[in-house]
């Protein structure tokens, strides 16, 4: 790419205000390398590399890999770390170039660094606190978050994202979730802080993001990087997301932390989408005092409706619960379940019957589809994915699958 196109497209991507990880990526295509930002204090605010283990090299300062200091006027505001394939290795960037790479790098570092470094174990501490609702109330949060330089008077946003690998991966992948969700926040709102939530059951990484401010539209654009930074960053994980309405109250974390955790929990079980906002939870609303308050009267209806059925599906490898879903989609129609799973209506109705055996709930009656349809609420709620699986089951497609170890996601 000549110099002035690599110009152009590094300039497109500060204009539109897309955030330094963005630039930085804008950056790396540009000059057909990988490009790390580190701030000030050694924290890694963005990385455009191949494969983690070339993040590792660059952050590390590993082999061919060169390092050049950010400066706005007489300060030093971070480090930029480059390693530019072998084949061009030889022809170094012009001088003239490379200067103002620097400095555009290093002004959009400078607009939206934090003033203070905020200890990653004093956030961690804060955040878990906060979803543990452990912190004595107003007070005691705001001296908590003034302690952190986080400025949460006029409100803040708590997002949970979370991020499980499809494949074996290198240890320490759950900090790098934590890095990254991090990154992505701080590219919209710079005080942002991110921490692992290490709640006990939780498949892959959870991560806890606050989102200092007010405004709901920066709380949305702060979950849009989020996701977006973890798609382009962590490839081979699949993602969900939840985002909290605003806390104007400090007080009110705890509840925000609460409702950001029920959205991530309904966006990981549902088909329409990797990321829901509070609001977009619909009925599930309805269920966020029981998770929050009492979940074990919430995992005792789950116990009593839909279990037996996941169960079952876990393992035999069938599907039951997204028939029984998707029955419940179509108003209770027979056919229009069948035309939605591409499947005969005689196997539905026997899976239909197989869930009245299992569950003791008839589906035909309005009592029996309310418990299962709050039965299904409660499981996604209390973020329980059900295993599901292709449809050959017991007398419906003939032949048994057999017995596996459970396959919960």
């Amino acid at each position: 790419m000549s110099d002035l196109a690599a110009l152009d497209a590094i300039t497109e991507a500060v204009e539109s205000g897309a955030g330094l990880p963005e630039v930085v990526r804008a950056a790396a295509r540009a000059l057909d390398a990988s490009l790390a930002v580190t701030d000030a204090w050694g924290a890694t605010l963005a990385v455009a590399a191949r494969s983690p283990a070339e993040e590792r090299a660059l952050l590390s300062q590993g082999e061919g890999v060169s390092s050049a200091p950010l400066r706005v006027a007489d300060t030093v505001v971070g480090t930029l770390h480059m390693r530019v394939k072998a084949e061009r290795a030889e022809s170094e960037q012009p001088a003239p170039m490379h200067r103002l790479l620097l400095t555009m790098i290093a002004s959009e570092v400078e607009r939206v660094r934090a003033p203070e470094r905020v200890s990653e174990s004093a956030s961690a501490e804060f955040l878990r606190a906060v979803l543990r609702r452990e912190l004595g109330g107003r007070d005691e949060l705001l001296a908590r978050a003034r302690e952190l330089s986080l400025a949460i008077e006029d409100g803040a946003t708590m997002i949970v994202a979370r991020a499980h690998p499809q494949s074996p991966t290198d240890e320490g992948w759950r900090g790098r979730v934590r890095a990254v969700a991090e990154r992505g926040a701080r590219a919209v709102a710079s005080r942002s802080i991110a921490a692992l939530s290490e709640r006990e059951g939780v498949p892959g990484a959870e991560v806890l993001v606050l989102v200092p401010g007010g405004e709901d539209a920066t709380a949305a654009r702060a979950a849009e990087a989020i996701l977006h930074e973890m798609e382009a960053s962590l490839s081979g994980y699949t993602f969900a997301l939840g985002r909290s309405r605003i806390a104007e109250d400090p007080a009110e974390l705890p509840r925000a932390a609460s409702e950001a955790l029920l959205a991530a929990n309904v966006a990981q079980g549902s088909r329409d989408g990797t990321a829901l906002a509070f609001e977009q939870t619909g009925a599930y609303r309805l269920l966020l005092s029981a998770m929050s308050e009492n979940p074990s009267e919430l995992q005792r209806f789950y116990a009593e409706t839909v279990e037996p059925l996941v169960a079952y599906d876990d393992q035999y490898e069938t599907d039951l619960v997204r028939t029984l879903e998707t029955f419940l989609e179509a108003d209770g129609n027979v056919a229009g379940t069948a035309q939605r799973l591409f499947t005969h209506r005689h196997t539905i109705y026997y899976r239909l019957e197989r869930v009245r055996e299992l569950s003791g709930l008839d589906v035909s009656s309005s009592d029996g589809r309310e418990k299962l349809s709050l039965g299904l609420k409660s499981m996604r709620v209390l973020g329980i994915a059900s295993a599901g699986g292709p449809a050959s089951e017991a007398g419906a497609e003939g032949g048994r699958v057999p017995r596996r170890s459970g396959r919960r996601s």
